[in-house]
């Protein structure tokens, strides 16, 4: 007698790389970000793909404006799992938290978590081993068809 075989949940595929605090390591984590995305099967152009970049972009962007520490990189983990969608964590050592602007506020910039919070289906802010904190935002994203 067989016994027919059932395929359990697809694991979860992850992406970790450190990148220095600046604007070329920023733009570096958006690219290699987008060409992992592109690998799980989200290519460029999809609203899976365009939500997850705009999210790492503003991230990325605040680890190196707000959290930067002198002689200290940022890192950048995704994690993607077909089920839940997309975790995106950027971890720095500054120890301030992040501070969203309300969105009518007349101060330029300071409106990216605005965005985060309007693309991602969660977002947070954790602490770390050692100084600093990781902060992470989860993208909800369509099955691949």
């Amino acid at each position: 007698m067989s016994v027919p075989r059932t395929q359990g949940p697809t694991p979860a595929r992850t992406f970790t790389q450190r990148f220095s605090a600046t604007g070329r390591g920023a733009r570096l984590a958006r690219l290699l970000a987008a060409h992992q995305l592109t690998e799980w099967g989200h290519p460029h152009g999809t609203e899976a793909h365009d939500t997850v970049i705009l999210v790492v972009a503003e991230l990325a962007a605040n680890a190196v404006l707000h959290s930067r520490v002198p002689g200290r990189d940022f890192a950048l983990s995704l994690s993607h799992d077909e089920s839940r969608g997309v975790r995106i964590e950027v971890t720095d050592t500054h120890p301030a938290l992040p501070t969203r602007k309300a969105p009518d506020s007349d101060e330029s910039g300071g409106r990216g978590l605005v965005l985060v919070d309007a693309l991602a289906t969660a977002w947070g802010v954790r602490d770390r081993l050692g100084p600093g904190k990781t902060v992470w935002a989860e993208c909800a994203i369509a099955p691949r068809t």
